[in-house]
């Protein structure tokens, strides 16, 4: 049998000499390798979309891979690929290391200076254990087969405050819903986020709830999810903003991977300030949305916010989505334009500047009440289409697509913060 192997070595040099050496192994189908954490986790995403049998049997993540620690990124991979077996590669054989490399979910240890012995023994536990996972998966049904615990986890942050951020986020968890997926919004603007105030929500639990346990089991998820009226589940922001200091970016992992583990849809509201909670979200997340408004201050913001994401190693320019919010066709800067400066992907609906529309509902804290016939409304719904948020029409609930009158645009399947707009 063949055993797909995918390294993940960041150093030039190292991945040549893994790659050499996985080739050396009998049945070994090694795999070009992957810079960074985060090709790493698109990779596996990418190939996931198809279906369990795309992805590789064995992933090899080298001890200096980046940006994410290899200990964290070890747990990101079993915990959202789980029939993935993976080995750390390093230099540190004590067994602290070897404890912790089991904790995180890894399957084996082999130390440098490779040798092929180990690597060859190592590769073939691993993808025998593979193997047995999804012999199990595939003899529970298609339902259980699937090739990561959860849903579809979409970002939306702001490009400067005011751009609309937390109504784009709402609208898309709202049209989620709609269409009858279990969908959870969160707020993971720490200091600022509001999204209770827009939804008339008085609740005390927030994300920082959460922020110091290790195992979010279902009943603790519970007692810190708001279920508001319309079947959105809510994990606000703390009341005391100093309270966002807790949620660091290992807990923003572990609360969003509990969160699509039992939802099929998270949507969450990063705001506009970039901390280490809201880059863990934008770098681990399925769509990373961006919205700006057609505005030269909020345009240049946006560009030094795409090209912070690359500098940081959290999300590639190419690899983000760019929503231009209060567009208006008489305004020089239009959506190719904004797509040139930024150099990322464009929705492919514009939101259209009708305040007043809005001015109703957003000032009596019941954003869910927005009229169908809002152009505003319409075209959110329609990009929760876009990007891939809503069920076909007729399905789940039996309900509209989107609101009446807006066209089905389709799931595009895109891959991959913002107080702005409370």
């Amino acid at each position: 049998m063949t055993t797909r192997i995918l390294p993940a070595v960041g150093d030039p040099d190292a991945a040549r000499a893994v790659t050499t050496l996985i080739g050396q192994l009998p049945d070994a189908e090694p795999a070009g390798p992957v810079a960074d954490s985060t090709q790493l986790l698109d990779t596996l995403a990418r190939l996931a979309a198809h279906s369990l049998d795309e992805l590789p049997e064995v992933v090899l993540v080298h001890e200096r891979i980046g940006p994410v620690p290899a200990l964290e990124l070890i747990r990101e991979v079993a915990l959202r690929f789980p029939a993935v077996g993976v080995v750390l590669i390093t230099a540190d054989a004590s067994p602290v290391l070897f404890s912790a490399a089991m904790d995180s979910g890894a399957r084996g240890l082999v130390t440098l200076p490779l040798g092929y012995e180990e690597l060859a023994s190592r590769v073939q536990a691993a993808a025998q254990w593979s193997t047995g996972v999804r012999r199990h998966l595939g003899a529970a049904g298609p339902d259980a087969a699937l090739t990561g615990p959860g849903g579809r986890v979409v970002t939306v942050s702001g490009a400067k405050g005011g751009v609309g951020t937390t109504v784009t986020a709402v609208h898309l968890a709202l049209a989620a819903r709609a269409s009858g997926h279990t969908v959870a919004l969160v707020d993971l603007d720490l200091q600022g986020g509001d999204i209770a105030s827009y939804l008339d929500v008085q609740f005390r639990r927030s994300v920082a709830d959460l922020a110091a346990i290790n195992d979010i089991s279902p009943r603790v998820l519970q007692d810190a999810v708001y279920v508001h009226e319309t079947g959105l589940s809510l994990l606000l922001a703390p009341g005391e903003g100093e309270r966002g200091e807790d949620v660091t970016d290992r807990a923003a992992r572990q609360i969003v991977h509990a969160l699509r583990t039992r939802h099929e849809v998270v949507v969450v509201d990063c705001g506009t300030h970039l901390d280490s909670a809201g880059a863990a979200a934008v770098e681990t997340a399925d769509v990373a949305l961006l919205v700006t408004t057609p505005d030269v201050v909020a345009v240049r913001a946006a560009k030094r916010v795409v090209r912070m994401w690359d500098r940081l190693q959290i999300r590639k320019p190419e690899d983000s989505t760019v929503l231009v919010n209060r567009h208006q066709r008489a305004t020089e800067i239009q959506p190719p334009l904004v797509q040139k400066i930024t150099g990322t992907r464009m929705a492919g609906v514009a939101v259209p500047a009708a305040y007043k529309e809005l001015a109703a509902v957003v000032d009596a804290g019941r954003l869910h009440d927005l009229d169908a016939r809002s152009s505003v409304k319409q075209a959110l719904w329609a990009l929760a289409g876009e990007l891939g948020l809503v069920k076909a029409a007729g399905a789940g609930t039996g309900g509209a697509l989107v609101p009446a009158g807006t066209k089905d645009r389709g799931a595009l399947g895109l891959r991959r913060r913002g107080g702005g707009g409370r």
